[in-house]
């Protein structure tokens, strides 16, 4: 007799499940290098007032979500897994942590606390301590993996709070630069420096923080009698990728004795490749660094990471206990010690898992392919009449815009920059996003997916060539 509250599969039906999903995901991943690298987004807001529904009172079979899943919906979103994915921070899911989510969700371990599955921990510690010496950083560092640069974000602030503010809150002061993410003000906010305590700092000719105007702001401040306590610096904005002078950042941090953060969210990974280190010089300084693995690991989204250098003032921040839980112990990682989350998965085992299979080697090969990939393209970009390029790769982003006498006035180079964007995209072959960065409006290029590979930048560079002429050849007339 059916029994409604058995919620149990059998094994045959479990094979059968994971076998339908397998293939469809497997033939997807196939058509990917000729999939569209933006998908059919017209009309989607009546797509999505269709898909509101009630509850399912009862169940439907497999197969029936499965074909609108990947031949309806899916394919009506941004392209990110598509090899000519060179918009926004490319991310990139490359297969193997899709198994390790798999394993992951199925063997359904608790990891919030080491004693609970004390060997899966390890495995998750393993690969923090690999991103620690990539970036340098000392033994003593510790940190933890979160959804996301965001929540990296929130935990650095907070625990650079404590360290420099105690329970002053108020009178501190954070700085920015404003090509600095918008995701910092926000953690901020969160983690209780409000809007009107982040000073943002004026960057140069190359998008990089001005250190005279850095200093001057803190003087400010502490004239004022506010607390500087925080500064953030970035390895790779995301409008332009600049890097900051992070090495004179962490001079002036010394000096006055404030947390310096770095947020390598798309750039640190970098880092991992010895010979490309000098772009990042001063990085391993930092008091505390955001990574992001779905950036330049390729890993599937929500998967960030936070390093603290002083491992003891992280765990400080987080570490409680309960009655129903064990005693803390000292010798092993311990992830609710170092993070604020004490119910969570394994999100550890996609790092894991993929550099156990790949090896760090390949990684540093791939990384380092990315930056020559911008690189040439960089080269490119200048021949073609009409681009002015504004950002040469410090890593592998560039921007340019459009410049010619057909238009004379900043708005008809803006318009016209932000139509090769589109018309690029609308080609398919690759998708391209722009940034407004002051009364510019730039095209831009990001080199990041694993897929990626000279031949998606030699289509790339022919639409913008053959677009970029079209768009001049009409303005003119």
């Amino acid at each position: 007799m059916h029994d409604p509250a058995n919620l149990e599969f059998s094994s045959a039906d479990m094979l059968a499940m994971g076998d339908a999903v397998l293939r469809r995901a497997v033939a997807h991943i196939d058509a990917l290098a000729t999939a569209p690298a933006c998908g059919d987004l017209d009309d989607i807001e009546a797509l999505c007032r269709r898909l509101r529904e009630p509850e399912p009172a009862t169940g439907v079979p497999l197969e029936s979500l499965l074909e609108p899943l990947f031949n309806d919906w899916i394919p009506r979103s941004f392209g990110t897994p598509t090899p000519g994915y060179l918009a926004y921070i490319p991310g990139g899911g490359i297969f193997p942590a899709a198994l390790a989510d798999f394993i992951a969700d199925t063997s359904n371990r608790y990891t919030g606390i080491w004693q609970a599955a004390p060997a899966l921990v390890q495995l998750e510690a393993n690969a923090l301590e690999w991103m620690r010496e990539w970036m340098q950083f000392p033994a003593t560092a510790r940190g933890l993996f979160t959804t996301g640069g965001s929540m990296a974000m929130f935990n650095a602030i907070a625990c650079a709070r404590e360290i420099k503010l105690g329970t002053d809150i108020r009178r501190g002061t954070l700085y920015v630069s404003s090509q600095s993410h918008h995701s910092i003000t926000k953690a901020a906010k969160l983690a209780g420096i409000a809007h009107d305590r982040v000073r943002t700092i004026a960057v140069d000719a190359h998008f990089r923080m001005r250190v005279d105007a850095l200093q001057a702001a803190i003087d400010a401040d502490r004239a004022a009698g506010l607390q500087p306590f925080m500064v953030f610096s970035t390895a790779g904005t995301t409008n332009t990728g600049a890097v900051d002078p992070l090495e004179a950042v962490a001079d002036l941090c010394t000096r006055e004795a404030l947390w310096h953060h770095v947020d390598g969210a798309y750039g640190a990974f970098f880092h991992m490749v010895p010979v490309l280190r000098p772009l990042l010089a001063g990085l391993p300084r930092a008091d505390s660094l955001t990574l992001d693995p779905h950036k330049g690991l390729f890993l599937p989204y929500g998967t960030g990471a936070l390093l603290v250098r002083d491992g003891e003032a992280l765990r400080a921040l987080h570490a409680s206990e309960a009655g129903y839980l064990p005693d803390n112990q000292n010798e092993f990682y311990d992830p609710a010690q170092y993070g604020p989350e004490l119910s969570r998965g394994f999100p550890g085992l996609r790092v894991w898992l993929t550099m156990k299979l790949l090896g760090a080697d390949r990684y540093r090969a791939a990384l380092a392919e990315k930056r020559a990939l911008a690189l040439w393209a960089a080269d490119e970009i200048v021949k073609i009449p009409g681009l002015v390029l504004d950002a040469p790769p410090q890593l592998s982003l560039l921007a340019f815009h459009l410049e010619h006498p057909a238009l004379p006035t900043l708005a008809a180079q803006n318009n016209a920059t932000r139509a090769l964007m589109q018309r690029v995209t609308a080609r398919g072959r690759v998708m391209l996003t722009g940034a407004q960065v002051g009364e510019r409006f730039l095209g831009r290029i990001c080199v990041l997916s694993f897929r990626t590979r000279q031949a998606q930048m030699e289509a790339c560079l022919e639409d913008i060539a053959e677009e970029t002429h079209a768009l001049l050849r009409n303005a003119g007339t």
